[in-house]
């Protein structure tokens, strides 16, 4: 049982790095004046609506899923740690 906290603990350092990484890579939201005198305008533009294909959008998805799997990763070994 030990071995199998180790490796998940491992993974979980792995998956923190490529997690850190993932979001430095993210722009800000800032929109700054513009954005605040424009309002709601932009968010029905063609752009934002395939937001999901362009780099950012991707980035925005793998962040997500390595954040799923970080919390999973989490309470797997906080569980096989209290029965230990």
């Amino acid at each position: 049982m030990d071995v199998l906290i180790t490796i998940l603990t491992i993974l979980l350092a792995i998956i923190s790095v490529v997690l850190i990484v993932l979001v430095m890579l993210q722009e800000g939201n800032e929109k700054g004046l513009s954005g605040s005198i424009a309002g709601g305008m932009s968010e029905t533009s063609f752009a934002v609506k395939n937001s999901g294909r362009t780099k950012e959008g991707q980035l925005k998805k793998y962040t997500r899923i390595a954040l799923a799997a970080f919390m999973v990763l989490a309470l797997a070994i906080g569980v096989l740690q209290k029965y230990v």
